[in-house]
């Protein structure tokens, strides 16, 4: 099929899904291209790691507000207008970060980096899933899937890479040609719908309350998540407001806008069933995709003692795995029913967990790559049969704000996730230390063995006899601390791999949807 713009010509629906994730894939990037950069940037601009963490958080906030929104801004000014305003905006922000002269500035230009880039992920599914015909929104999900989901995944290497080559700056800088061909391109192939031009024109009453409550509640929530674990949760009394903070916006603004005839985030589509479980389930990928792309490089990295770039290079390969599976996925859509295949991705996805959580501190390169493969070739199995649930009944007018909601849930589900899981690192951490520690005692002879068999060999070192104690006391304990963090990484790849498991009987919940061989007509 192909897509007739606004002066007749055909134009390959392959083409304008090839455009659109030109973008994405730059915005989705930027979500974890910075977070191995923060020494650097911390270092570059007399700036502790702690304050450079706002170099984080700031995109984030920013991003997370402007998700839901994504759909009322396109029906209030044209879908195309307000997308190319982002890309625009995304672009000449990146510039301004790469040439930011301190922490402020680059804060700055990243909330408005955040502002531009949160739209860019609904809008670019919203142009897909309209330009292609239902039985082949399934291939169109794969290509958006590519982007949105292996960009995560190398975003930590290509990050690190550039900053030990180049400079932290150029992790902003590169962003810049790539904008400019995304903004020519869609100015020439990218064109608004007909019912979507003619509701923009008709006019709206902005919702100041609605918006404000919005921005309230999701940058509350944020910086609550990305804060709380570093201030030990509700035991501070910032993080214990910005939570109140938190639910007071969130419980309002759904509140408000149920009463609203043109909310700015229509949340009754919720009442529809397969997309109210699909956001759920995409909440809960989102959450095992960041939290588990965040703990492999660390485990890697603090406690086997790989360089970012090779830890990133175990992470590499499922990429590969994503982006080579998803489009094989697109073409099963066609053929089996989607709720299927997301039961077998949850599967495989949970066995490459479980496979992480038999680590120990003598794995190899190759296993742990191996496992990692394991659990993206399930990920490819979840992402396009989620989406292709969700938007199966959602009327073509909705999907805007379908697909911003969507795609904040995931991006929630990713913050929760990474805030959570180090929260389990740093407490079972903590309770196998206490527990391992119980056996370092002058009444363990395994410790007593252990103790004078290290001592001797620092004292045939040169070492004297009250040093050669000491510092093997130092170099038992430090084992201790190394095996009790072993163990926690372990605890938090099961609790992963359940939370998938767990989602299964969610998809009996699903009313059936394809396999479609043929279009169908929206509900």
């Amino acid at each position: 099929m192909e897509h007739t713009n606004n002066t007749g010509v055909a134009i390959n629906p392959w083409i304008i899904a090839m455009t659109v994730m030109l973008a994405t894939f730059m915005e989705v990037l930027d979500t974890s291209v910075a977070n191995v950069a923060l020494d650097h940037i911390a270092g570059s601009l007399s700036a502790t790691v702690d304050e450079a963490t706002w170099v984080l958080t700031s995109y984030l906030v920013s991003n997370a507000i402007v998700l839901p929104l994504s759909g009322w801004f396109s029906s209030l000014m044209g879908r195309k207008r307000f997308y190319m305003m982002c890309v625009g905006l995304f672009t000449v922000s990146s510039m301004l970060c790469g040439l930011a002269p301190n922490l402020t500035v680059l804060i700055l230009c990243r909330i408005l980096q955040g502002l531009g880039g949160g739209a860019l992920q609904p809008i670019s599914q919203a142009i897909l899933v309209e330009s292609f015909p239902r039985h082949k929104q399934g291939m169109a999900m794969a290509v958006y899937g590519m982007g949105v989901v292996v960009a995560p995944v190398i975003g930590p290497t290509l990050g690190g890479w550039i900053t030990d080559n180049y400079s932290w700056r150029w992790i902003f800088l590169i962003n810049i040609p790539v904008g400019a061909l995304s903004l020519t391109l869609t100015s020439l192939l990218i064109f608004d719908p007909p019912y979507l031009v003619r509701k923009a024109w008709k006019g709206m009453r902005v919702d100041y309350i609605g918006l404000g409550l919005l921005s309230l509640g999701l940058a509350s929530l944020e910086i609550f998540l990305d804060d709380g674990n570093k201030n030990d949760w509700l035991a501070s009394n910032f993080i214990a407001g910005i939570g109140i903070v938190a639910v007071i916006g969130l419980v309002g603004v759904v509140l408000w806008e149920l009463r609203q005839k043109e909310p700015v985030v229509d949340f009754r589509m919720l009442k529809n069933r397969n997309f109210m479980l699909s956001t759920a389930t995409m909440f809960l990928l989102g959450f095992v995709l960041y939290a588990s792309t965040m703990l492999l490089p660390v485990f890697l990295q603090t406690l086997l003692g790989y360089t970012a770039l090779r830890s990133g290079l175990v992470l590499s390969p499922g990429g590969i795995v994503i982006a080579v599976t998803m489009p094989v996925v697109g073409f099963l859509l066609s053929k089996i029913e989607a709720r299927w295949l997301v039961i077998f991705g949850l599967c495989v996805s949970a066995f490459g967990l479980f496979r992480m959580a038999h680590f120990d501190l003598d794995i190899d390169y190759h296993s742990a790559m191996m496992a990692r493969v394991w659990q993206s070739a399930g990920l490819a199995f979840l992402f396009v049969p989620i989406n292709t649930m969700a938007f199966a009944t959602v009327p073509k007018e909705k999907m805007g704000s379908a697909t911003g909601l969507i795609n904040l849930a995931r991006n929630i589900g990713g913050s929760s996730g990474i805030a959570i899981v180090t929260t389990i690192l740093a407490r079972r951490a903590q309770f196998h230390q206490h527990r391992l520690v119980g056996d370092f005692t002058p009444f363990s002879p395994y410790y007593t063995q252990a103790l004078a068999g290290t001592a001797h060999m620092l004292a045939t070192q040169g070492a004297s006899a009250a040093q050669a104690m000491a510092q093997a006391q130092g170099m038992l304990y430090g084992m201790l601390q190394r095996q009790a963090s072993m163990l926690a990484f372990v605890d938090s790849f099961w609790v992963l791999g359940i939370i998938f498991l767990a989602v299964i009987p969610l998809m009996f919940f699903i009313k059936k949807v394809g396999p479609h061989k043929g279009p169908i007509v929206m509900e």
